[in-house]
């Protein structure tokens, strides 16, 4: 069986009230579908966005921060579980630095508790661990987190869903005729280099934290697809369907819509 892995940001999952109680609810509906299909791991941001919801400290203030973190971590597993409870379907919480992919040792761990969770049909959700971690140990986004995941549990392919819907041939904040990139293999330093810009408070990149994630996906010969989190038609027709109507697809060699997980 195919395995993919899904990430979804905080601006999706997250409004300034508290969960996207609707958007959460078609995001889990979707992986439930995909399940059918694939083996699915879930990387979630939201945490910190989820905690501001219940107290209205300062981000900006490392352990502030933290303490976000801490009480919105559980507000947000437990938005899961109620809606996953609707499809029957069992999930885990794995928290992860990036010292767990810098020692053989929890590697090895990671991988051997993911592979253990599939197996006994349980979806585990991985965040990243910014409770009781230094800044040198964490990624600081989750788009280079779930670029980890992806290869180190040997998936074939990451599915960012975001407020971006794909990857266009130019700012199409500031271009009309900006169109979105169908499929790319190559990206440019120039590119990597842009200057970070998220499109909310809570969020930690923006497209170029996105490329740096499909960067390191092409290199290790696996594939990403870039789609809305918001209008999650795409990311259905696009897994589900073969059918790649919107969206973006980084991979190192020529697809096809038949073979694209192949």
């Amino acid at each position: 069986m195919k395995r993919i892995v899904f990430k979804v940001g905080s601006s999706v999952l997250t409004e300034k009230t508290g969960i996207a109680k609707e958007r959460m609810l078609k995001l889990v509906s979707l992986i439930s579908d995909v399940r059918k299909k694939y083996e699915v791991i879930l990387v979630s941001s939201g945490a910190v966005a989820a905690g501001y919801t219940a107290v209205q400290l300062n981000r900006n203030i490392p352990t502030s921060k933290k303490v976000l973190a801490s009480i919105g971590q559980p507000i947000l597993m437990s938005s899961y579980k109620n809606k996953f409870d609707i499809f029957d379907v069992t999930i885990s919480q794995i928290l992860l630095t990036e010292d767990d992919f810098d020692s053989r040792v929890h590697t090895q761990i990671f991988q051997d508790i993911i592979e253990r969770t599939l197996k006994n049909d349980i979806l585990p959700i991985v965040n990243e661990n910014d409770i009781s971690t230094t800044p040198d140990q964490l990624f600081g986004d989750n788009d280079q987190l779930s670029a980890h995941v992806t290869h180190y549990t040997d998936a074939d392919m990451l599915v960012i869903l975001s407020d971006i819907d794909g990857y266009y041939d130019k700012n199409p904040h500031n271009h009309k005729d900006a169109k979105i990139q169908k499929v790319v293999h190559n990206i440019s330093e120039k590119e990597l280099e842009q200057i970070v810009t998220p499109n909310s408070e809570f969020a930690t990149g923006g497209i170029v934290t996105k490329l740096k994630a499909a960067q390191y996906i092409i290199e290790n010969e696996r594939k990403m697809f870039l789609c809305s989190g918001y209008n999650l038609t795409t990311a259905r027709e696009f897994l589900l369907s073969d059918i790649h109507n919107s969206g973006t697809l980084f991979s190192k060699e020529d697809v096809t819509k038949k073979d694209t997980l192949s």
